[in-house]
């Protein structure tokens, strides 16, 4: 007590220290985007119904280069990269994957079209962050969030796994540029989690969401995907990356999600570039092994039999488990 009273009256560092802990709690975190791929990525930003808007909504990334953006505490939304766009002087255009529908490099509060890869932030305010990478909504392109500065797990996650060489062709989009869910490929409630199947208990991973879920374990595969997908952080910054090579040692070190009290399980770390690409090759079996699940022609998208979908998930692992080993 008396330590503290000496730093109150006669020290300035006190004072000095107060005012940035009180900046950080004004201040949120810092969101950096890094395109580390070969091409040009658009984020797009959407904030949740309450958050304030960022400083854009959505901009233009080159190949190499990086941007940062300011949020609050208790921000909340989440981030996709667009790809294949086309811009005109004024701004106006629209995005192969992952366009917002707002017909502007601004996307105006409006949301990612599916497929995209999504990166879902809500900071705390004097409290954890939480954020995850989902292919709920499917995949457009490579991404991974690290968290930088912040107390506690802090663990990376995402996805550097290439799905668009893996998705089966009956989740692919027209042009290959990236892959459905199983929810927007077949509308079925099993897949979407609706109806009698709102529920963890009732909605279980199917063929397509284990499949996902085998080539990216941090990431989000299916609506009740929680215990192993979601992350927590204290304080930190953010640096999500678009066609990463692999996660940071430090933020690799402590991999273990958010996960319940009452489970856990544990997550495996994302694989390296090289595991990656060698899983890449060998999963593009998942094709045929979809193609067999339906039995036949891949090309009209079909529900396929619970017990084909259980036959295929066995193959499928088999495959990546002898391919890792």
């Amino acid at each position: 007590m008396g330590t503290l009273c000496y730093l109150r009256h006669s020290s300035p560092l006190f004072s000095t220290l107060i005012v940035l802990l009180l900046l950080k709690e004004v201040s949120g975190a810092t969101f950096t985007f890094v395109n580390k791929c070969d091409y040009t990525v658009w984020p797009g930003i959407l904030a949740s119904s309450g958050s304030p808007k960022l400083e854009t909504t959505g901009f233009e990334l080159q190949a190499g280069n990086s941007r940062s953006l300011q949020a609050s505490t208790g921000w909340s939304g989440r981030f996709w990269g667009r790809t294949k766009c086309n811009f005109d002087d004024s701004g106006r255009g629209s995005c192969n994957t992952g366009d917002c529908g707002s017909g502007e490099i601004e996307c105006n509060g409006a949301g990612a079209t599916p497929p995209a890869t999504l990166a879902e932030f809500t900071l705390g305010s004097g409290s954890q962050d939480f954020y995850d990478v989902s292919l709920v909504d499917g995949y457009n392109l490579p991404m991974i969030v690290e968290g930088t500065g912040g107390s506690g797990t802090c663990a990376s996650t995402g996805c550097i796994t290439d799905l668009n060489q893996l998705c089966p062709a009956e989740l692919k989009a027209e042009d290959g540029g990236a892959c459905k869910s199983a929810c927007e490929a077949f509308e079925t409630p099993e897949y979407c989690c609706s109806g009698e199947y709102n529920s963890p208990a009732t909605c279980r991973p199917s063929m397509y969401s284990q499949m996902f879920k085998s080539a990216c374990p941090k990431s989000y595969s299916y609506a009740y995907d929680d215990a192993t997908s979601t992350f927590t952080c204290n304080g930190a910054d953010y640096t999500i990356t678009f066609c990463p090579s692999s996660p940071s040692r430090k933020s690799s070190s402590d991999s273990s999600p958010m996960v319940p009290e009452s489970n856990t399980q544990t997550e495996s770390e994302p694989e390296s570039e090289s595991d990656s690409g060698t899983i890449q090759g060998a999963a593009l079996s998942s094709s045929w092994l979809a193609n067999m699940a339906i039995g036949g022609d891949s090309s009209t998208a079909k529900k396929p039999s619970v017990g084909f979908q259980y036959v295929s998930i066995l193959i499928f692992n088999l495959v990546l488990s002898l391919v890792l080993s």
